[in-house]
């Protein structure tokens, strides 16, 4: 077997591991276990746990930018856009297993590096966001404001809108979802 895919199966097995365990009780023999190799091998790739975690972090935001970049039409308005990002996203975050074990141990145990890594993750978004709102205003299509501000309320209200809404209210539908955001966003709440 090439030296590239024992490294590309040991991230597979250390993904796997972290996203049924999580990170506290994900260790470097359950690693070498599922990936099927002696854990003197992650070594030779990995120094230890955290460089592996962050590693896959690391492909992780790659892949969500890369869906971030997929979604994005310019030759549509800011807020189509903007929706459908958000969307995908998250789609990506609820069905990867990875974020759901994460946050999982972060509400119930605390583990600082799943909060860590938590927020390494929302950092891309947010910077994503932040690049796209500073594009808009330079187009004329939103007016002129602190990106990073508006990045993170846009970030949150489609959080509660998508998930913390449905822990006390009938889960909203992507269109219903969609209106409110532009009418919180776009619109404005004054008659």
């Amino acid at each position: 077997m090439a030296v590239i895919d024992r490294r590309q199966q040991v991230l597979k097995a250390a993904t796997k591991s972290f996203s049924l365990f999580g990170y506290k009780a994900t260790t470097m023999d359950q690693v070498a276990k599922i990936a099927n190799v002696g854990k003197g091998t992650i070594y030779t790739f990995f120094t230890n746990k955290e460089q592996l975690f962050d590693e896959i972090l690391r492909d992780v935001t790659l892949e969500m930018k890369s869906i971030a970049e997929r979604e994005i039409k310019r030759d549509k308005p800011f807020f189509d856009n903007l929706h459908r990002v958000l969307d995908a996203l998250l789609d990506f975050r609820s069905e990867h297993e990875l974020f759901i074990k994460l946050s999982q141990e972060n509400r119930e145990v605390g583990t600082p590096q799943a909060q860590e890594g938590l927020d390494k993750i929302e950092n891309v978004v947010l910077e994503y966001l932040e690049r796209e709102v500073e594009f808009a205003i330079r187009q004329g299509e939103i007016k002129p404001c602190d990106p990073k501000i508006i990045s993170m309320v846009m970030f949150r209200l489609y959080i509660v809108l998508t998930a913390v809404l449905n822990k006390t209210h009938k889960p909203l539908s992507k269109e219903e979802i969609k209106t409110y955001f532009h009418l919180f966003l776009a619109e404005g709440l004054a008659l």
